[in-house]
């Protein structure tokens, strides 16, 4: 019997294709968008803690300065120095690894082409806090960085700039008025967490830096790699103990400097775009209710119309829950196919988004699987009345129907 009705429900939209489009537009509408954007929500929050991995996992960024958004009037706070780098390493527990840095900004030439890029001075230990590995060449030697030698590492963007995405290990560059020889390449990581390209970078010794470049032995940055098996909580607190020992912080004193931790920041981060994502997909699934609004009204139609048809099925003995089961099923029937649509307009969306958006696409089958079922609900839910109206007629009545 179900299989009839089935039949009959197909039969009936057929009939009106039209007007059955223009009803379940809305569920089509509806769940498009909440399949959409909640898979790009989701995309964007796995892109985002994809960049802010690339800073790496339990580390501590050391900056001078109360953070973004804070002071401005004052004279600026005193970079930290050498001795500052070494207290840090050798005085707290948990610190797997300190990487110094000075930064400038140059033009590298080469031959007829030129770019201006950053130029990280930093140490050996960077490697070991940042995790970048090289697609050719090596990583500058301890007597390299101790004699400040004039040997550099470029990142994909400087080596295309330059080289044409030719090779780059063994050439020689001018930086600025420095001749450098290029020792690596670095491997693509692509936008940061924050914004900004971060293969557009030349790495050199820190002391090559400090010589060449800044003029002083201040050190601008510093990143500290944590022991897995400490809290970092627990090393920042120690950490913020002995910067404001070192530079003196009389105690009621605001900290002159700030620490980072970079798994606080994917937190905060991830938590905002999924937040930003669940209200994005609650304020499209309003049009699933519009959508179900949309079939309650047609079946409403639709009963009104088939009134005599009605009032023929019952007088000839069909029973009054085979005659709402029949237009129950085509409420659903109704629904699930803007479902269907709905998934699949979703998907073109998706396919059209994320090369716009630089994130990558993924299939999740839950979200699509669930929109598809609450559009089934919604045709239950709001086909019920209509239905149970049809099964309530009476058929003396029904068959008088003009």
């Amino acid at each position: 019997m179900l299989g009839t009705i089935f039949l009959l429900a197909l039969r009936s939209i057929r009939r009106h294709m039209l007007r059955s489009f223009l009803t379940i537009l809305g569920i089509v509408i509806g769940v498009g968008a909440v399949v959409a954007m909640t898979t790009l929500g989701k995309a964007t929050t796995a892109a985002v803690q994809q960049q802010i991995a690339a800073l790496g996992t339990n580390i501590l960024q050391v900056r001078p300065g109360q953070g973004f958004g804070r002071g401005g009037g004052g004279p600026r706070p005193p970079d930290f120095d050498p001795d500052d780098v070494t207290a840090i390493e050798q005085q707290i527990a948990g610190v797997v690894a300190v990487a110094p840095q000075a930064q400038a900004t140059a033009t590298a030439i080469y031959e007829g082409a030129n770019w201006s890029t950053t130029i990280n001075g930093t140490t050996a230990a960077y490697f070991r806090v940042q995790p970048w590995p090289l697609t050719a060449g090596r990583l500058f030697t301890p007597v390299e960085e101790s004699a400040g030698k004039s040997v550099c590492i470029v990142g994909a963007t400087v080596q295309n700039n330059l080289f044409r995405g030719g090779r780059a290990v063994g050439r020689r560059i001018r930086i600025g008025n420095v001749s450098c020889d290029v020792i690596g390449t670095l491997s693509r990581r692509g936008q940061g967490g924050f914004g900004g390209d971060q293969d557009d970078v030349v790495i050199m010794p820190i002391k090559t830096v400090q010589r060449r470049f800044t003029g002083t032995t201040d050190v601008r940055l510093v990143l500290v790699a944590v022991d897995q098996a400490y809290s970092t909580a627990q090393v920042q607190n120690s950490l913020t103990d002995l910067l404001r020992e070192r530079r003196h912080i009389s105690a009621g004193e605001e900290d002159n400097f700030n620490i980072f931790d970079t798994k606080q920041i994917s937190d905060t981060l991830t938590g905002t775009t999924t937040l930003l994502t669940r209200i994005v997909a609650a304020v499209a699934a309003i049009s699933l209710v519009v959508g179900g609004i949309g079939i309650m009204n047609i079946t409403l139609v639709s009963v009104t119309e088939r009134t005599r048809e009605i009032g023929i099925r019952l007088a000839i003995g069909a029973v009054a829950s085979e005659v709402l089961l029949q237009f129950l099923v085509e409420a659903v029937v109704l629904s699930c196919l803007g479902g269907i649509i709905g998934v699949l307009l979703g998907q073109l969306v998706i396919a059209v988004a994320t090369p716009l958006m630089q994130v990558p696409w993924t299939f999740d089958l839950q979200i699509n699987l669930l929109a598809f079922l609450i559009s089934g609900v919604i045709g239950v839910v709001f086909g019920y009345f209509p239905a149970r109206r049809a099964a309530s007629l009476n058929p003396i009545d029904a068959l008088r129907h003009e």
